[in-house]
């Protein structure tokens, strides 16, 4: 795997996961930082968007998967944005971080996030 990668920071999606039910009534927004490990190098040489990963398709689709079917925890929102990413064929790895500002906690905070690291299972890499 090469050192090569694409990052998107700061996307915003309005959804409605949460375990408490004025979380599953009101939504809130989430915010997603995405980093993918690729190899430009042939799209690069080719100046060949074919062989790359279309970064605005990628950030709608990144958006659409969190906007989706509410679940309870951010841990399942995390996992469904790396499945969506590593669909990509040039995508070798990802890392999600899936920030949940507005969460409900009682004490001053400014946010909550959790990341994750996914590789395409189809790679030999460590």
């Amino acid at each position: 795997m090469g050192d090569d990668f694409l990052t998107l920071t700061g996307l915003r999606a309005s959804a409605f996961h949460g375990v408490f039910p004025e979380e599953r009534e009101n939504g809130q927004e989430f915010i997603i930082d995405v980093t993918v490990w690729l190899d430009i190098a042939a799209a690069a040489s080719g100046d060949d968007l074919a062989r790359t990963i279309n970064y605005g398709v990628l950030a709608e689709e990144v958006v659409a998967s969190v906007e989706r079917d509410p679940v309870d925890l951010i841990e399942t929102v995390a996992e469904r944005i790396a499945e969506v990413v590593l669909a990509h064929e040039a995508a070798e790895r990802v890392r999600v971080t899936l920030h949940k500002p507005s969460a409900p906690i009682m004490v001053p905070f400014e946010d909550v996030s959790i990341t994750i690291t996914r590789k395409r299972p189809d790679r030999n890499e460590p």
